[in-house]
């Protein structure tokens, strides 16, 4: 069951974002000087209405740090698109790039901006279905 999840705005459609609350913030670690690391950059973004956040206990991509998914609207998906699943995303450049890419339309509406694409994590079709 989800930790947190931001309300769904009203008459729109926005990407989700899944993150993991367990490995948020490894990837500064202690360097990271930013209000509540970067589960709180994450849920900037949700705030400005970039995307609907998920919070989960564990993603089970524990040595990849920082893990986030985000997840394609609902016509995106009928569409055919897939989740995009990140390691190591944090810090504002990182996280501001995402929040560009989520108002954009996110994972099947615009393509993974290239400062993002290291941070992929090659996933197949049943990877998805299985979590």
């Amino acid at each position: 069951m989800p930790d947190h999840q931001t309300p769904r705005p009203a008459g729109t459609s926005v990407p989700g974002l899944t993150a993991c609350s367990l490995c948020a913030g490894e990837t500064l670690g202690d360097t990271d000087d930013c209000p509540g690391g970067q589960a709180g950059r994450l849920r900037e973004v949700a705030a400005r209405g970039a995307a609907r956040l998920t919070f989960v206990e564990c993603l089970d991509e524990c040595e990849r740090g920082d893990v986030v998914v985000a997840r394609p609207t609902r016509a995106a998906r009928h569409a055919g698109a897939r989740p995009v699943w990140f390691e190591r995303l944090a810090g504002d450049p990182a996280t501001g790039l995402l929040e560009e890419w989520l108002q954009a339309g996110g994972p099947g509406r615009a393509p993974v901006p290239d400062g993002l694409t290291p941070m992929v994590i090659a996933r197949t079709a049943e990877d998805d279905e299985r979590g």
